[in-house]
């Protein structure tokens, strides 16, 4: 055999999750698993074989132990002392969606194919998203 079998792109599913009363943890990896497409027979690892995952509820996380207020956030204006800091608690009153997002984009691979990934996940506080249009199915977490 001299030629390699690449899989072509099927069509994306689109699944909803509802944060309220998961683990940050858990929650991230499961999603991580779904956008990248390791859950299908399919799955290649320098393809973009996933599919669109929406996460309602971003606010309702929850974390174990004292992460509340010991894990720490940080982000760098690129000036010098550009340094900012904030607790979980912090950024959950702020901009709750943001924890989700970075706790998934970690577990993505880095470089172009996990640039293209993030860009599947949409993340929102509250029950409604405007991807109702789609027809997104529950995703059954593992």
């Amino acid at each position: 055999m001299k030629n390699t079998f690449i899989p072509s792109r099927e069509n994306p599913q689109w699944f909803v999750v509802d944060a309220e009363g998961q683990k940050l943890g858990r929650l991230s990896t499961t999603v991580a698993q779904v956008l990248r497409g390791k859950n299908k027979p399919s799955y290649t690892p320098f393809l973009d074989m996933g599919d669109y995952v929406i996460i309602i509820n971003a606010e309702k996380i929850e974390v174990s132990g004292k992460k509340e207020t010991q894990k720490l956030y940080r982000r760098h204006s690129g000036y010098p002392g550009g340094l900012t800091t904030e607790t979980l608690k912090a950024l959950r009153n702020r901009i709750p969606e943001r924890i989700i997002e970075k706790a998934v984009k970690g577990m993505l691979p880095k470089g172009p194919l996990g640039r293209r990934l993030y860009t599947k996940l949409k993340v929102y506080k509250g029950d409604t998203h405007p991807h109702l249009a789609q027809q997104p199915q529950q995703l059954n977490m593992f």
